[in-house]
């Protein structure tokens, strides 16, 4: 059954040297494998990864492809903040942030981009 699997997240890069340096050195993920396509897997825990596509640049699109569940959403911000990940801020009539976090009905939500310009999320369940 599909809801016994582990799974992989495919994410389009277009400099996989500097998207590995994204993934190893801010995320703090671990680097289990490369193919001879030239895509490299890291490993997200629980048997889950995230696999990077060399891809042309562009090939990003503007919503939410990854979302980690977190249970300290402010203090995985810091953390992340300090090894130099970007949070995103919005005032828009959809979304608004405070410290980089939106509140949607007590679920909290906070996005970046990678370094390739996919947007991953971070979430804290109410």
């Amino acid at each position: 059954m599909l809801t016994d699997t582990r799974t992989t997240t495919v994410l389009p890069v277009s400099d996989m040297d500097r998207a590995s340096r994204f993934y190893t050195d801010q995320l703090g993920l671990k680097e289990v494998g490369r193919l001879p396509d030239g895509s490299r897997t890291f490993d997200l825990g629980h048997g889950n990864g995230v696999s990077l596509l060399p891809a042309e640049e562009g090939s990003q699109t503007k919503h939410t492809v990854l979302s980690f569940e977190v249970s300290d959403i402010s203090g995985e911000i810091r953390e992340l903040e300090g090894r130099g990940v970007r949070f995103e801020d919005y005032d828009t009539p959809d979304i608004k942030t405070v410290d980089h976090i939106a509140d949607m009905n007590g679920e909290k939500a906070a996005w970046f981009c990678d370094s390739e310009g996919n947007y991953l999320c971070l979430h804290q369940a109410p």
